[in-house]
């Protein structure tokens, strides 16, 4: 049986060290490849994809509006697109339920098959800012992260993003926050290797899959926003801001524990700041460093959301 699996990030890494051994996958596609190999098989184009035999493409990316736009004008069969991350739309997208459970086995696709839901837009929203493409990823958590902007108008400071990957959330902050100035934390290249000790090959790998300069061109207003490469803490040297609103997105228990420790005295009263994967099954080391630091300063009034992740909502 000839498998793809579309995308090289973060979805793509999870099937891999959970349900599909690299070894079984043909060839990864993406819209627009990063490099030519990725945990040791080729990457290629849609269009590439096209000219080939494939009974199965396992879509990883949480894009599938544009994946399906692009597998059409390259005259892919949609039968054969099967789509993991189909989250929060007002359609089921997959058809293959059948080839997909004989690749993936009968546990995969019924965990699967419950997690598709329809969602209903809140009372609150007037228009919306951020793109279908930005809510499909995780609608849970980017409403919340909408509503937590309009509570901010009389609250000054900047935003800030420790754990930035590929820039998807530092664009929904960039949207919703266009006259605050946004610092972006990360080393551009991938975990710390010592941290990242035991996690799964795709795991680390995925989180290689990036680049500083693909982040600011995501962003609708990049001149507000300014780039801190290199491993946290060291990456603040020199900078003296106060925030109203920081995401703290590092997966793994010491960089989460570290961005507590510089980010909570640093924050505005009224502000928030939003510890992602904090309920994550496989990410335990993020609820680690919360109870860390809070053995150390005291109990954080935080509030958990039922996104996709787990998300912690921390009130200053």
């Amino acid at each position: 049986m000839e498998i793809y699996v579309y995308g090289t990030g973060c979805g793509a890494g999870e099937l891999i060290d959970t349900a599909l051994p690299a070894g079984k996958v043909a060839a990864f596609v993406e819209s627009e490849p990063r490099s030519g190999s990725f945990l040791g098989r080729p990457v290629i184009t849609p269009e590439e994809l096209a000219g080939r035999s494939y009974d199965l493409i396992l879509v990883t990316t949480r894009s599938a509006a544009a994946v399906e736009a692009r597998c059409a004008a390259a005259g892919i069969d949609p039968e054969c697109l099967f789509y993991l991350k189909n989250h929060a739309e007002l359609r089921v997208r997959n058809r293959c339920w059948e080839t997909a459970e004989a690749v993936l086995g009968p546990a995969y696709i019924a965990k699967l098959r419950g997690a598709q839901h329809l969602i209903r837009r809140p009372l609150w929203s007037e228009r919306e800012i951020l793109d279908e493409s930005d809510l499909e990823g995780d609608y849970v958590r980017l409403k919340t992260l909408e509503a937590l902007c309009r509570d901010l108008e009389d609250v000054p400071g900047a935003a800030a993003e420790l754990g930035v990957y590929r820039g998807g959330f530092a664009r929904c902050l960039n949207a919703l926050l266009p006259d605050r100035m946004l610092y972006l934390f990360d080393t551009f290249s991938g975990f710390d290797e010592d941290e990242a000790t035991g996690c799964g090959e795709g795991f680390v790998n995925a989180h290689r899959q990036t680049a500083a300069e693909s982040v600011l061109a995501r962003l609708p207003h990049p001149e507000r926003a300014v780039l801190r490469p290199g491993l946290f803490p060291g990456s603040t040297a020199g900078l003296e801001a106060r925030f109203a609103l920081v995401s703290l997105d590092v997966d793994l228990e010491e960089s989460s524990y570290q961005g507590l420790c510089w980010f909570l005295p640093r924050m505005e009263p009224g502000g928030y700041i939003l510890l992602h994967d904090y309920n994550a099954p496989a990410l335990p080391g993020v609820r680690k460093a919360l109870r860390r630091y809070e053995a150390e300063h005291g109990r954080l009034h935080a509030v958990p959301l039922c996104d996709i992740s787990g998300s912690l909502v921390i009130s200053l």
